[in-house]
């Protein structure tokens, strides 16, 4: 899972995690067993790693710590939405999340993150921070395209989508033709009506 932020999490990590103390938890008083914690997810979060991808988020976030005799097992369960900008029309709109993920905390010599699913702080350790995992697990759960919903059900209004309307229209008029003629096309709109003909 670590691979895609390596470098984004080894710069200037630490900054970071002091602003994110309320993810921080302390498993050292804990007895071996189930621990529940719950998390609300917004902006504010997001903001302390400089990402604005996002114009808002509502996330329930459920952590379950299994604290065991030589190791910690972090059950995360993320559900809410996330509002951002269309890729094709940049409209927004709320894109359900649903995540979950599995991290593994052992404990050695020194400090490693860099192995998936697994973190090993040194012994002696009495908390751990798990800021970057949700910022990872929600980034992660995000489609690789933002399509808006009226946009695949046709019930959006949009310039844009006119626009693509037109271009596909006339392309069927072409291809209809005996001696179809040439005609150029802005290449931006030809990448914009290919991205959404990928998504049907």
């Amino acid at each position: 899972m670590h691979p895609p932020f390596a470098e984004e999490r080894i710069i200037g990590k630490r900054k970071v995690m002091k602003h994110l103390k309320t993810y921080t938890i302390q498993f050292v008083g804990l007895k071996q067993g189930e621990h529940d914690f719950q998390f609300k997810i917004d902006n504010t979060f997001f903001e302390h790693f400089e990402y604005d991808d996002f114009n808002s988020i509502d996330i329930d976030l459920k952590i379950k710590l299994i604290k065991k005799s030589t190791l910690l097992e972090f059950y995360f369960d993320a559900k809410g939405s996330v509002n951002v900008n269309c890729d094709i029309t940049n409209e927004p709109y709320d894109q359900p999340i649903e995540a979950t993920y599995k991290l593994v905390v052992k404990f050695g010599q020194d400090y490693n993150d860099e192995i998936d699913d697994i973190l090993i702080i040194p012994h002696g350790e009495y908390e751990v921070n798990i800021a970057q995992y949700i910022y990872e697990l929600i980034v992660l759960a995000m489609p690789a395209k933002r399509i808006h919903p009226g946009v695949e059900d046709g019930t959006l209004e949009s310039d844009i989508l006119d626009k693509l309307e037109e271009l596909s229209i006339k392309d069927k008029e072409a291809d209809s033709d005996e001696e179809p003629q040439e005609k150029e096309i802005d290449p931006r709109w030809e990448k914009l009506k290919d991205f959404l003909t990928d998504n049907k």
